[in-house]
């Protein structure tokens, strides 16, 4: 039987992740599979022995177990931080502010742009925003004063039109994914990184990195001036600041949770009412039983990583876990 590593080959650059891995699992599994969209991989359907389901590739959602008010909860940064800080969960919370003036009448007072600026000076005028129903580490970055804040909302608001404005955190970063209360893995995330040649700068390194990013809808790095000048020797690693995202070019490394992060993430996920997510989870263990804190609940995950990782079997685990969840197995 073909490998992943087949099915990637005879797909174009393009294809949906996710929707490889559906043909994938189905040949696994004895299931049906056909891509319904022309070869976009976009819309595609699952048989069984007793019923045929649509799916759909890019933004849809490819975990029909989870229903749609638990997912849409997950997906607005501040609501879900709200639930699960009502459930005793601590998260980063922070607070939303509207970038348009477009829907103003349905909204409450507090939450526009000068609003921002308010609550950002609160802060100290240091705070790390991002797109409040962003995905993939879009627009997230460390923002210091007011006019970087000012130009930084200009910027967003061309492709979204609300941010959540949080207080600075640290500590190692953690996703646990979570399937009906068990953990099925967890992984250290780390950032991206250049590595030197001894001729090009920085600035040079990350000119494709930015290109990259933005042919596949990402905004571009963001790393201090000063060093964009800096030539790194052959083989030099540096990294670069930020965002851990896998579409960021971050990567992932399967270890074993730290403390209670795991009983963190199962809480989490069941407090949102979902069946399946994944938990970003900052880690500080000089903080104590306080150095836990979730950073969001993806009730969409990516799981490019554990492709990346040889870790064919979780793919179809979870795959298989979707398809009896909906009657298909």
């Amino acid at each position: 039987m073909p490998g992943l590593p087949d099915f990637r080959a005879a797909m174009p650059a393009s294809y949906p992740d996710q929707t490889i891995y559906a043909e994938y699992a189905c040949a696994q599994l004895g299931l049906s599979f056909q891509e319904i969209d022309g070869g976009s991989g976009l819309l595609f359907t699952v048989a069984g022995s007793a019923r045929t389901l649509c799916f759909g590739g890019g933004r849809c959602s490819f975990y029909p177990q989870n229903n749609a008010t638990a997912s849409t909860l997950a997906n607005d940064k501040y609501l879900a931080n709200a639930v699960l800080e009502r459930a005793g969960i601590a998260t980063l919370g922070g607070c939303y502010f509207f970038l348009h003036q477009r829907h103003r009448a349905l909204r409450p007072a507090g939450h526009e742009r000068g609003d921002a600026l308010a609550y950002f000076a609160a802060l100290g005028g240091r705070a790390f925003v991002k797109p409040l129903l962003g995905s993939r580490g879009d627009f997230a970055r460390t923002i210091k004063g007011d006019p970087a804040l000012t130009d930084y909302l200009d910027e967003v608001s061309r492709y979204y039109d609300s941010v959540l404005i949080q207080p600075v955190a640290s500590g190692t970063e953690y996703r646990t994914f979570v399937i009906d209360d068990e953990v099925l893995y967890c992984a250290r995330k780390k950032p991206p990184f250049l590595l030197g040649d001894g001729v090009r700068s920085i600035g040079e390194l990350l000119a494709p990195h930015d290109l990259e990013l933005r042919s596949r809808g990402l905004s571009p790095a963001i790393t201090d001036s000063n060093s964009l000048d800096i030539v790194l020797g052959r083989g030099e690693r540096w990294e670069i600041p930020g965002r851990m995202n896998l579409s960021a070019g971050g990567t992932m490394v399967i270890e074993t949770p730290e403390g209670d992060q795991a009983g963190v993430a199962r809480a989490a996920v069941r407090a949102l009412g979902l069946r399946l997510g994944a938990v970003d989870i900052f880690v500080n263990p000089e903080q104590g039983p306080a150095g836990l804190r979730v950073i969001e609940v993806n009730s969409n995950p990516s799981i490019r990583f554990l492709e990346d990782c040889g870790r064919d079997d979780l793919i179809v685990a979870i795959w298989r876990h979707t398809f009896s969840a909906m009657g298909l197995l």
